[in-house]
């Protein structure tokens, strides 16, 4: 599918939300998550928008389809949130929002990249690997890794499905 990668607006952070929630409802029924489904924040928004690091993808006919967030920690990239409306999945999307955030870090000169996902949901970790990353485990997960993964898990993430995942740039 053609879209066009550019980074995002504040007039788009409600629709980047409303795709969030829509997206939430894919992973649930892959069993990644469970609970009530939650958007990221507007003040988080604004702030991996304020860092350059929110980008969103539109279709040809303008559609917001899809977007991904990140932040530096240290010296990584740390992919925070990439999620793809479900009625645009399965078009490669999800792969071009995060090959410009990659390009972004790259760019920026830091180490590589992060990101906790779900091992089981089959465009989870899986995806992930087909971009080049690797699962990161015990003392080699870079500090913010290991912190994150606690904190998703106190949230009520399941510890079994729960990995961390790096790619050195």
């Amino acid at each position: 599918m053609d879209v066009t990668i550019s980074p995002a607006r504040p007039e788009q952070f409600a629709s980047l939300r409303a795709i969030e929630l829509a997206a939430f409802e894919t992973l649930r029924l892959a069993g990644a998550v469970t609970g009530q489904a939650r958007a990221t924040s507007l003040e988080a928004l604004r702030e991996f928008s304020r860092h350059g690091l929110l980008l969103t993808a539109c279709t040809s006919d303008s559609v917001l389809a899809g977007f991904v967030a990140g932040r530096v920690e240290d010296r990584w990239l740390h992919i925070a949130e990439i999620d793809v409306h479900p009625e645009r999945q399965g078009h490669g999307i999800g792969r071009q929002l995060l090959q410009a955030l990659l390009c972004v870090g790259q760019q920026r000169g830091l180490a590589g990249a992060t990101l906790t996902t779900d091992s089981l949901a089959a465009f989870n970790a899986r995806f992930y690997t087909t971009a080049g990353f690797t699962f990161v485990e015990g003392d080699a997960r870079p500090p913010h890794l290991a912190a994150l993964i606690a904190d998703e898990i106190a949230e009520g993430f399941d510890p079994a499905r729960r990995v961390a995942m790096h790619l050195t740039f």
